[in-house]
C-alpha cells in the first residue's frame, strides 16, 4: 500500500506488497506502558522496550490516568532512544512510525501519538495510526507464519470479544461482552478476596493450587457469542460474604472463578470455529497469558485446529504488535491530524 511521507508527500510502498524489507517504528502509551519497537516484515522484531508503571500505580490499586501520562512524558525518549540503540539502525533506516491512535487513556495516548507524528515529521516518513485491538491481533504475526483467516479471542482488561479475521485488513466482531470485560472481572474478583493490584497475574497463580470444582459458579446464559461476567462477579461476592468470620479458602474460590471464565470463553470460541469452518484460532490481549485460558484453548489441538498464542511478552501492551500491524493491516490511520479516542 502507499503512504504518503508527510513532509515531501512521495509515496513510499509499505507492507507484504511492497517488495523489500519494511522496518517499522512504532510507539505504545495507551495505558500504563511506555513502548517503542522496531519490527521487519511485520513478523521479525529487531527491537523491543517497554517501560512499565506497575509498581507506580500498585500503592492506588490500579492506574491513575494523570500520574500515567506524566510518566509516559518521563519515559518516551528513553525506550525510543533504546530501541535504536537495540536496533542498530538510524532514522533514515526506518520504512515508516507508527502509534497507536486508541482506544485507551487520552492523556496516555498522546504522548505516544505525538511522539510517532514527531518522528515522521523530523525524518520525512510515513505516519501509521493504529487501533490498539487491532494491534492485539497481530501480536500472533510475530515469529511465526500464521496467516488469515482464522477466529480470534480478544481478552484483555477492557475487552472481551470473538473475530472473525477474514483477512490482514478484514475483520468482524461476532461477539463481545455487554458487561465486564475478561480483565476487569478478574480485577475486581482479585480487589474482593484481597489480592494486591494488579490482580489479575496473582489470581491465576493462585488459582493453579487450587481445586477448580471447589464452588460452582453460574456460567451467563447471554444469547450468540456475547458474554456476562458481572452476575459471576456478584456470585463471588456472596460466596465471599458467606466466610465472614471463618478463614477464607482463597485458592479454591480463584480456582473455581478461573475455572467458570475459561469454560465460559472456550465453549462460545469453539461454537464460532466450527459454524465458520476455519482450522486456525488465535488468542490474543493481556488475559492471553492466563495460564488456564491459554490451557484450554490449546486443547483445541486435539480436534485438529491450528492454535497459536502470542509469547507472553507480546501478549500485554507493546509496541511491537502495533508494528506488526502498521505493516500488515491496511486499516489504519495516515492522517497526520488524526486524533485520540478513548474507547472502540
Amino acid at each position: 500500500m502507499d503512504r504518503k511521507c508527510l513532509f515531501s508527500e512521495k509515496n513510499i510502498k509499505v507492507g507484504p506488497e511492497s517488495g523489500y524489507d519494511n522496518y517499522i517504528m512504532a510507539i505504545e502509551s495507551s495505558c500504563d506502558e511506555t513502548a517503542c519497537a522496531i519490527v521487519k516484515n511485520g513478523r521479525e522484531v529487531i527491537a523491543n522496550v517497554v517501560a512499565s508503571q506497575i509498581k507506580t500505580h500498585e500503592k492506588f490499586g490500579g492506574v491513575i490516568p494523570e500520574i500515567a501520562a506524566r510518566e509516559h512524558m518521563d519515559a518516551i525518549n528513553i525506550v525510543i532512544q533504546e530501541a535504536f540503540g537495540q536496533s542498530g539502525l538510524k532514522p533514515n533506516d526506518i520504512t515508516a512510525f507508527a502509534g497507536t491512535v486508541g482506544p485507551g487513556l487520552v492523556g496516555c495516548l498522546l504522548v505516544g501519538l505525538n511522539a510517532a507524528k514527531t518522528l515522521a515529521l523530523v525524518h520525512d516518513k510515513p505516519f501509521i495510526g493504529v487501533n490498539h485491538l487491532n494491534a492485539h491481533l497481530c501480536a500472533n504475526y510475530i515469529d511465526t507464519d500464521i496467516k488469515p483467516p482464522f477466529m480470534a479471542l480478544l481478552v484483555s482488561g477492557g475487552h472481551t470479544q470473538i473475530i472473525d479475521v477474514e483477512s490482514y485488513s478484514k475483520q468482524t466482531i461476532l461477539g463481545e461482552t455487554i458487561d465486564d470485560a475478561v480483565g476487569e472481572a478478574y480485577d475486581k474478583v482479585a480487589r474482593l478476596i484481597g489480592l494486591p493490584y494488579p490482580g489479575g497475574p496473582k489470581l491465576d497463580k493462585l488459582a493453579q493450587i487450587g481445586n477448580p470444582n471447589a464452588f460452582e459458579l453460574p456460567i451467563s446464559k447471554v444469547g450468540g457469542y456475547d458474554f456476562s461476567f458481572s452476575g459471576l462477579k456478584t456470585a463471588v461476592l456472596r460466596l465471599v460474604k458467606s466466610f465472614e468470620g471463618k478463614d477464607l479458602p482463597v485458592n479454591d474460590i480463584c480456582a473455581s472463578f478461573q475455572e467458570c471464565v475459561s469454560k465460559t470463553l472456550a465453549r462460545k470460541l469453539h461454537k464460532a470455529l466450527k459454524e465458520k469452518g476455519y482450522n486456525q484460532v488465535v488468542i490474543a490481549g493481556g488475559v492471553a497469558a492466563n495460564s488456564e485460558i491459554r490451557k484450554k484453548i490449546f486443547e483445541f489441538e486435539k480436534e485438529g485446529y491450528r492454535v497459536n498464542a502470542p509469547a507472553m511478552k507480546y501478549c500485554t501492551d507493546n509496541a511491537a504488535m502495533v508494528a506488526s500491524c502498521a505493516y500488515f493491516n491496511t486499516n489504519t490511520y495516515d492522517n497526520i491530524d488524526v486524533e485520540v479516542f478513548s474507547r472502540a
